[in-house]
């Protein structure tokens, strides 16, 4: 059984995710604390499977919490949980920088916590923080990452065709999805022979702040995706938390449009529906890239375009995911041409799409 510490300052709060996480056979609350203070304690003393982490919290906040533990070098599987978080999307993003594997939204009415969609989300993210083999403190890409990038984006470039076709870059991500974004985005290059678009797993309210952040460290641009956006080569767009992404053709252009069905494969966007819609676009290949992620998201998708068009797919290898379920799922259908660690994952996309 998987030993896990909550930590949350609220009482009922700490009552109803230990209940929730009891409830599943796999998992046992073996300590909680009330702050970072009493949990820095705890982890000092006693190893566990994973940290249910809050952030507000008196004495040590969740944030302060990740940056002793790094500082002192104490390893921990950290999935964050809090109220703030839909609000403070730029303190999630935090962190996930500082270590934090995934995180949850606590909903703002205590009695939300108890429906079935919370519970699910919370235990498949605990499922997937004991089951990561990812090392836990692995660092974040920094400006300082992104100028020796991009001595390697010049060189592969060099030896890259110039773009030749009608193409489109087409990536799926999910938990650790916003650092593999930090460690593929910002070493594409500006003069990119296709536009990139990006389902990453995540809520309404957090993908403008990825794109936000990714866009700081980027030669290209990097937005979230509005309604009826023009691709363009040379720029990144991330689909938008709580709506699913297609990509319509248009005139002789693709533009991006959103639908509101029910979350699929237990998302919302769904990677499935992204793939599915470049079926019908007039592009002359698709370049599919999956990333680290729970389940199996972008499998069906890439199942049904590989019958409509010229694709070539990349997984990123197991080694290097954080959770390996959808490149799992890609490969295991036989769907990938390429298997590749997540460093190398950029000079294979500059490598199939070419520079303008």
């Amino acid at each position: 059984m998987k030993k896990i510490l909550v930590v949350d300052d609220s009482a009922l709060m700490r009552r109803v995710l230990c209940d929730i996480i009891d409830s599943d056979g796999r998992f046992q609350v073996t300590d909680r604390a009330t702050n970072g203070l009493e949990a820095l304690e705890l982890l000092r003393k006693n190893t566990y499977d994973a940290v249910v982490l809050d952030v507000n919290m008196p004495k040590m906040n969740g944030i302060q919490l990740l940056k002793e533990l790094r500082k002192q070098k104490i390893s921990a599987r950290v999935v964050m949980a809090s109220t703030d978080t839909r609000e403070g999307a730029q303190i999630t993003l935090d962190a996930l920088d500082l270590g934090a594997l995934d995180f949850v939204h606590k909903p703002d009415n205590i009695l939300e916590c108890k429906k079935s969609f919370f519970k699910q989300r919370l235990i498949q993210i605990i499922e997937a923080a004991t089951e990561s083999k990812m090392p836990v403190f692995t660092k974040a890409f920094s400006m300082k990452e992104a100028k020796k990038a991009k001595k390697m984006v010049d060189l592969v470039s060099k030896h890259a065709g110039m773009v030749s076709g009608n193409k489109i870059i087409a990536i799926a991500s999910s938990t650790g999805g916003p650092k593999a974004l930090h460690a593929v985005i910002p070493r594409l290059p500006a003069k990119l022979g296709a536009p990139v678009v990006i389902v990453q797993h995540m809520p309404a309210g957090f993908t403008a702040s990825l794109a936000e952040r990714l866009n700081t460290l980027c030669e290209l641009t990097v937005k979230e995706a509005a309604e009826g956006d023009v691709l363009e080569a040379g720029n990144v767009y991330i689909a938008m938390g709580g709506k699913h992404l297609n990509i319509r053709p248009s005139g002789g252009r693709h533009v991006v449009n959103y639908s509101d069905e029910a979350p699929r494969e237990g998302v919302k966007p769904c990677a499935n529906y992204m793939y599915e819609s470049l079926a019908e676009c007039r592009y002359d290949m698709v370049l599919c890239t999956v990333l680290t992620g729970m389940g199996a998201d972008g499998t069906k998708g890439i199942t049904h375009l590989k019958t409509k068009k010229k694709i070539h797919v990349i997984a990123q290898n197991e080694e290097s995911c954080a959770v390996y379920g959808m490149p799992k799922n890609i490969v295991n259908a036989g769907l990938a041409d390429q298997v590749v660690p997540l460093e190398q994952i950029a000079q294979e996309i500059i490598m199939n799409v070419g520079v303008m």
